[in-house]
């Protein structure tokens, strides 16, 4: 059976430091059927130098490879930018500071072929770094489906949606938790998930989503509760927003 086309989108912004682990891990990987897209918000440092760099080993790959600088809104527009310049039937985001497994493309397409799926997520392993810039293993983010929707069961840098959901759903560019919205409304809408319990990517901390801020902090919780909202669910939800920043807190 022909493999389907999986098109990896990497949102980025002077990324130079990080994007080399982001990259290889698309060369290692053991599918092939694949299509991989930068986006770039035009960054200042040699991000897109150090992206120009892989072409040669990617094309040789047959992976279909493209580029673009330009500014942006933020890394959700960049998605967006990503998913309608992409021709894959399955659609994955990682970032320029994470990093896929290297049979994670072909676990997804194994889950597909066995039961076709609108969306899908896997386990995520977190990293986090030391005192000296060394990459210390964190903990293990396993992912689950349940009728009570907390983001502490998902993890985005191993989600795969199909291109005909992403026709409808995009992101909103409205916060840091656009991301979570656009699962929200997949789940509202009735749509296939499925769930696989295995890492199939790892996470870096340090982003804009768990920087450790008390006003940050209560930013994003508002935030989150403000989309649950927004999406029909209870105000109970309030704890659960105020138990996800606590746990980020402890986390650091």
């Amino acid at each position: 059976m022909k493999t389907p086309l999986i098109s990896i989108i990497t949102p980025s912004f002077n990324s130079e430091k990080t994007i080399c682990t982001t990259i290889e891990s698309i060369l290692k990987q053991t599918y092939s059927n694949i299509e991989y897209i930068i986006v770039d918000g035009g960054s200042a440092d040699k991000t897109v130098e150090t992206a120009e760099s892989y072409r040669g080993a990617l094309e040789s790959r047959g992976i279909s490879y493209r580029i673009i600088s330009e500014p942006d809104r933020g890394i959700y527009d960049a998605m967006n930018k990503g998913v309608r310049m992409a021709n894959g039937g399955l659609i994955g985001i990682i970032n320029s500071d994470d990093w896929y497994e290297k049979n994670a493309l072909q676990r997804v397409a194994e889950a597909y072929e066995k039961d076709p799926f609108d969306m899908f997520y896997a386990d995520l392993k977190i990293w986090q770094e030391d005192a000296q810039g060394c990459l210390k293993e964190k903990m293990i983010k396993h992912s689950r489906l349940r009728k009570l929707a907390v983001s502490r069961d998902w993890n985005h840098p191993t989600t795969f949606i199909t291109r005909e959901v992403y026709k409808k759903y995009q992101y909103k560019l409205e916060s840091v938790h656009d991301d979570w919205d656009l699962v929200l409304r997949i789940r509202k809408a009735g749509l296939k998930i499925v769930v696989l319990n295995e890492v199939l990517a790892n996470f870096r901390m340090g982003g804009a989503s768990n920087e450790k801020d008390l006003k940050k902090c209560i930013q994003r919780g508002k935030a989150r509760y403000r989309i649950y909202r927004n999406n029909g669910y209870s105000r109970w939800y309030w704890w659960e927003c105020v138990a996800i920043e606590a746990v980020k807190w402890v986390l650091g």
